[in-house]
């Protein structure tokens, strides 16, 4: 199920589900360490003898985010309890701290109870078993914890003076052992059992009443989860929390978020508010994927475990180059240096990068094989991981100027990436080396990897005449100049009218082409190796649109002919696969890049209003849509979604000026 709600600092991250559960729960990484296995953490109301969880299916609810922050505004209505609650949910700027502010209005004619349940899931450090969960009575609070990870779930009813501290109940209790469901079942008939201590497979529910609630009155709740080390870190940051009030923390978290995405006063023309709205909620959700010691995330949708036994909690040193070139490019030269950092650290010595990597820098799990259906050893990579981190860097650099940063990894990162890069090539055709593709499905000499592998050329010649190597400088363009050469000799097809997708190269030299029409095709002119207005890249644009664009209701571009991941429908005429909001972007940036008018420009903007038109209403993106219902498919938010309409309006609104400028 896709998540419609992160919110997160970079350390602790947490998502909600479509149905408002707190799915997923990861620290002290994005990314790893899920704690609870991805599943649900109910919350819950009793009211006049009446129950309902907040996924049931009575509620009326809207899920957004406060404007430009990574605060939520949650509104649920339930007409039969007569109960509207107003949900602010947050984790703290700086510290690990999940906070929930609740309005609770009654909309009855009577003043009434009200109690809010809120539940946990425990698989700590991912792990179902050896799990504690226990009530702690010095902080009023409940503690889970296991090795050297705890979690203290706290709260308090009202604020100002009428302040009741600590939680009013709690459950503690088996979970997913002998049949039993858990502690939420507990909180269904209003009255939690008081278990002090569970151990094992254990879950733990709380509860915060309030006594009394006037007719059309409101109240307010407040509850938190705090994450720690040891006892110590949890229970001091509870202290500070009730003794400072955890308004506090909710308001400076708002201020901090909202200044964060204006941090660069600009002007965006003559987009539209919402398209705009969309950009700095995608900044903000981009952040929430981002961990704090360089690992830019995939995506962080741990349903996908379910399906795959695997997630995409990975760093790809591809999906992060482009994401770090979308936050350049938006003024955030401070995420994108530690990224680098990251790539530095893991880069091997022969100069390349290996297929995905787990936050804390160690290898993520990998089907790239080691050596080929002959036995004979082969590089298990996709080498325009390698060349985007070079591509990348360079951009960081030209826009910031960044050189004392950048001199630190031109002999690790550029020198030896570029050498590798010379080195790795196919000796008939003199292209890039056989590698696996973007998508993670074929490999071969791929007219994507080609691309990139020119612009990390390209990106390292400048670098290398920055600091006065002009004899490795010429080396790197010559290579890429090559290479630019073989690619209209080799993966031009002259008879389809299109360049190719892919080629293998056969003992005998003989060439075997993949004619299939692809979405990555658009790197040929993205990375600067063609020109928008190049006869061979206008023909090949033409195809991919006129073929790969669903012909249903909900439109958007597909990845490549008959994509059957997450296929459904084999009716080609309709849709030659789901439509992705990266495939559809990479089109309106071909329509900018080509235009030599505004009007022109102008035919890029029903793609971006196509991109806020899908996406949920939070502003989340997923890697894909349903081509007859949009409804999300696959990982949501997908990290790469957000970072191409970020590029997207960057050279939308670079284009604009430029075309502006022209004509005075």
């Amino acid at each position: 199920m896709p998540r419609d709600i992160p919110v997160g600092n970079g350390r602790l991250l947490i998502n909600f589900d479509k149905s408002y559960n707190v799915r997923d729960i990861y620290w002290p990484h994005v990314g790893q360490e899920l704690h609870t296995a991805g599943d649900v953490s109910h919350t819950g109301v009793w009211v006049d003898g009446k129950f309902a969880w907040l996924d049931a299916p009575e509620w009326q609810r809207t899920m957004a985010y406060v404007p430009e922050t990574l605060v939520t505004e949650v509104t649920l209505t339930h007409p039969g309890l007569q109960l509207q609650l107003l949900f602010h949910d947050t984790v703290d700027f700086y510290r690990p701290l999940f906070l929930r502010h609740v309005q609770i209005t009654n909309q009855a004619e009577s003043a009434r109870e009200v109690r809010l349940f809120f539940h946990y899931d425990w698989h700590i450090c991912g792990d179902v078993d050896g799990n504690t969960v226990l009530y702690y009575p010095a902080a009023q609070a409940l503690v889970a914890y296991k090795d050297r990870t705890y979690f203290l779930m706290g709260g308090q009813v009202g604020s100002g003076a009428q302040v009741q501290q600590g939680i009013t109940s709690w459950s503690t209790g088996i979970k997913e052992f002998n049949g039993s469901e858990g502690t939420w079942r507990d909180a269904e008939d209003g009255v939690l059992s008081r278990n002090p201590i569970a151990q094992g497979s254990v879950d733990g529910t709380l509860e915060l009443a309030v006594p009394s609630i006037a007719p059309h009155a409101i109240s307010e709740v407040y509850h938190w989860l705090v994450a720690g080390e040891a006892m110590p870190d949890v229970t001091n940051l509870n202290t500070m929390v009730q003794t400072q009030g955890p308004a506090l923390f909710l308001q400076r978290t708002q201020n901090y978020w909202h200044a964060w995405v204006n941090k660069e006063q600009q002007g965006f023309a003559d987009l539209s508010p919402e398209l705009v709205a969309l950009y700095k909620q995608s900044l903000l959700i981009l952040r929430t994927q981002i961990d704090y010691d360089g690992a830019i995330v995939a995506a962080n949708d741990a349903d996908m475990q379910r399906f795959f036994r695997d997630s995409y909690s990975y760093m790809w040193p591809r999906d992060g180059s482009l994401v770090a070139t979308a936050l350049s490019h938006a003024g955030y030269s401070e995420i994108t240096r530690n990224f680098y950092e990251f790539c530095h650290s893991v880069i091997t010595e022969g100069g390349y990068l290996l297929h995905k990597y787990n936050p804390d820098r160690s290898w993520g799990s990998s089907w790239h094989p080691w050596i080929d259906k002959n036995g004979v050893s082969q590089l298990p990579i996709q080498e325009d991981e390698t060349a985007l981190v070079i591509y990348s860097l360079w951009q960081h650099y030209d826009l910031f100027h960044d050189i004392e940063f950048v001199s630190s990894l031109y002999r690790d990162v550029v020198v030896a990436g570029a050498n590798f890069l010379i080195s790795y090539r196919e000796p008939t055709t003199h292209l890039p080396a056989a590698s696996y593709d973007l998508w993670e499905e074929r490999r071969g000499i791929l007219s994507y990897t080609t691309a990139t592998v020119y612009a990390g050329l390209m990106a390292a010649a400048n670098f290398s005449t920055l600091f006065g190597e002009e004899s490795l400088a010429a080396t790197y363009r010559q290579t890429a100049a090559e290479i630019k050469e073989a690619a209209l000799r080799y993966l031009w097809d002259d008879t389809h009218g299109h360049f190719v997708r892919m080629i293998n190269v056969a003992p005998d030299g003989t060439l075997q082409k993949d004619l299939v029409l692809d979405s990555s095709l658009c790197g040929l002119f993205q990375f600067g190796m063609f020109a928008p207005d190049d006869p061979h890249i206008e023909q090949t644009m033409q195809k991919l649109e006129q073929t790969l664009w669903a012909k249903t209701a909900v439109g958007g571009m597909a990845r490549y002919e008959n994509d059957n991941y997450y296929q459904v429908t084999q009716d080609l005429s309709q849709a030659q696969g789901n439509p992705w909001f990266i495939c559809t972007l990479w089109l309106a940036q071909y329509r900018i890049a080509h235009s030599t008018t505004i009007d022109e420009l102008h035919q890029a903007l029903p793609l971006l209003r196509w991109v806020y038109d899908h996406a949920l209403a939070s502003g989340v993106m997923a890697e894909q849509v349903h081509p007859f219902t949009s409804e999300p498919l696959s990982v949501s938010p997908l990290t790469w979604s957000h970072a191409e309409y970020v590029m997207t309006v960057r050279w939308y609104l670079g284009h604009l000026e430029r075309l502006e400028h022209s004509v005075q």
